[in-house]
């Protein structure tokens, strides 16, 4: 399979066969992996694998809170967890109240495996740091490593999902993987063998996302480009 085909069909899997995930496989995916950029090639990262399925599944039970409000927002008709637009529902009656949305996160322990992988803050730049929002850049220094091990893990016949439900519970799952005070967990990734076969993606073209010199300039159009390049030679 080439890159454009791994990237194109790089699908969230949250359902997998019951086959195992070798150490080899890990390491072959993690030391493909490992090549992703950070702030000042610093590296910062730490990947825990758990094998533990108790630990999985008290890792999935600390994501329940989280995924119950974000349910709630989204049939609130709000988008759940934005940063700019404080929510309307009641946390009380949403932490409240089950769903069945999520049944990954009920059965985490069954996994074929998880890797949880955290980021030492006291070596990223966070530019970000001092502005009025919520903060963006420091994951540049651990989401590429994340995003590598998911297309590594295609050539291993395996797929799996970035999930970031736990983050809300960070004390607790710090003190479950025994992660030192200055790491921020970043994503946990179960990893496995899709249980269905990996389809293309649909996703928005690129002129719906990209313009020219300001937010509010001309889309980048191909079709618009190639006539002006013809133009250009007639």
């Amino acid at each position: 399979m080439n890159l454009a085909e791994t990237i194109r069909t790089n699908f969230s899997c949250r359902d997998f066969t019951g086959d195992p995930v070798t150490d080899d496989q890990l390491h072959r995916i993690l030391e493909l992996a490992r090549f992703a950029p950070s702030g000042g090639n610093r590296q910062g990262w730490h990947v825990v694998v758990v094998r533990d399925q108790a630990t999985r599944q008290n890792l999935g039970k600390l994501c329940e809170p989280t995924l119950r409000l974000y349910a709630a927002q989204a049939a609130a008709g709000e988008q759940p967890f934005n940063a700019v637009d404080p929510s309307l529902v009641d946390v009380e009656k949403a932490l409240n109240t089950p769903v069945d949305h999520f049944p990954m996160f009920d059965h985490l322990g069954d996994v074929p495996v998880l890797l949880v992988i955290s980021v030492d803050l006291t070596t990223v730049a966070s530019m970000d740091k001092d502005l009025n929002r919520v903060g963006l850049a420091a994951g540049a220094s651990v989401y590429p490593l994340v995003w590598n091990i998911l297309l590594a893990a295609r050539a291993e016949g395996l797929a799996g999902v970035l999930t970031t439900a736990v983050i809300p519970a960070e004390a607790e799952a710090r003190a479950l993987l025994s992660l030192p005070d200055t790491h921020a967990i970043a994503a946990m990734v179960p990893l496995g063998v899709p249980a269905h076969p990996l389809t293309q993606l649909t996703r928005k073209p690129v002129e719906n996302f990209t313009t020219i010199d300001r937010y509010n300039g001309a889309p980048l159009d191909l079709n618009r480009a190639n006539s002006s390049a013809a133009s250009d030679r007639s």
